[in-house]
């Protein structure tokens, strides 16, 4: 049981960002009935490394239902319609123009069924010139910039999950929730887009207005802040540590006792944090004695005992034996199991399974075939 308890979510979705959507509404208890097409969605194939299951798909899916229909067919079109007669929210990532030549454009919908929360998540604004540009996460990442503010110096990066996938999920989840509470008021459902470029170029802001605003371009920086000193890594005799000085008065802190230089603290180079991301490679060389000549766990000691924010730089077999990783058990459709990151805000899920491909099909189409007849 959740809160969404009763809804019904019909999802013609693959890869990353719909699904992140569906998963989260899962989550809260919704049915979620996943539409595949003969084969598979995109993300069964991935790979195998979850034993025999793709990671995204594990990752993805848990909680949900898996019917098989080809809407090629006559058919098994008219069963989704029939689905969608009933459903609450559509959410659906196909190419554009896909739904259109199904005759299940933004404007049918809203006429055959008043009620449904219908959500289009596509690459691009469709009332823009990239309205059918092809949008992967990369793709996105590099040309909203964020690629160029991401990396070293020498070379910008990709971030290395798929943030624009999960950005985009993230925003249509908010949008559906934000949905179903105006369809209580109003009895309206909805049509929504929401592109991927939009969610990362949000996300951009800050880097947009210093560029529009201030007439700066923000500079690569590896781990370390672009507007802030020092917030970044640090290597240490052993390991490394990730701190972040951020006021006037964790700066004398810092100054004291962390680094033992108290007198850096009245220096006017480093002053203010302005200054000091002015003079960031003169503090850098300093701060890169002190750190090297400690171990992170020296140094995180003396950070915490000053009241300066810090981290372990981790990787990810630090992260799979974290203290703070909270997870959750998912059954896979082949019958293993398997722990995954609890998501924040449902660490109480109830354990879920990883639909098999077309594991709930023969159930709903009888379920549906008895639905009263197509709207249209």
């Amino acid at each position: 049981m959740g809160v969404l308890d009763g809804i019904l979510v019909v999802a013609l979705e693959q890869a990353v960002a719909a699904p992140v959507c569906t998963l989260r509404l899962a989550d809260a208890g919704a049915r979620v009935i996943k539409v595949e097409r003969p084969g598979g969605e995109t993300a069964r194939h991935y790979d195998s490394a979850v034993a025999g299951t793709s990671a995204y798909f594990a990752w993805l899916n848990a909680g949900k239902e898996s019917a098989v229909l080809n809407l090629k067919e006559a058919g098994d079109l008219a069963l989704l319609r029939r689905m969608l007669g009933q459903a609450d929210v559509l959410v659906q990532n196909l190419a554009p123009g896909a739904m259109d030549r199904m005759g299940l454009g933004a404007d049918t919908l809203a006429r055959d069924f008043p009620r449904l929360i219908a959500v289009s998540i596509v690459g691009y604004g469709q009332d823009t010139d990239y309205a059918d540009m092809k949008a992967y996460d990369l793709l996105v990442q590099a040309e909203a910039g964020l690629c160029a503010v991401t990396g070293s110096p020498d070379a910008p990066a990709k971030v290395g999950v798929s943030v624009a996938d999960i950005a985009t999920g993230g925003a249509a989840h908010a949008a559906v929730l934000e949905a179903l509470i105006a369809r209580g008021r109003t009895g309206q459902g909805a049509s929504i887009e929401i592109a991927m470029f939009d969610a990362v170029a949000d996300w951009m802001a800050v880097p947009l207005l210093h560029l529009e605003q201030g007439g700066r371009e923000t500079a690569r920086h590896g781990m370390s802040h672009a507007s802030i000193y020092p917030y970044g890594r640090f290597d240490c005799a052993g390991g490394a540590v990730v701190l972040a000085v951020q006021t006037a008065e964790e700066w004398a802190r810092f100054c004291g006792e962390v680094i033992g230089q108290a007198e850096l603290a009245e220096d006017p180079r480093f002053a203010t944090n302005a200054l000091r991301v002015e003079h960031r490679e003169a503090l850098d060389g300093i701060l890169v004695r002190v750190f090297a000549a400690a171990s992170a766990d020296e140094i995180a000691a003396r950070c915490g005992r000053a009241g300066i924010a810090w981290g372990l730089a981790r990787d990810v077999a630090g992260l799979s034996g974290h203290p703070a990783l909270r997870r959750r058990a998912v059954a896979l459709g082949n019958g293993r199991s398997v722990t995954l990151p609890a998501a924040p805000g449902a660490v109480g899920c109830a354990w879920a399974d990883v639909p098999a491909l077309g594991a709930q099909t023969e159930a709903i189409r009888a379920e549906f075939a008895s639905a009263q007849d197509d709207p249209a």
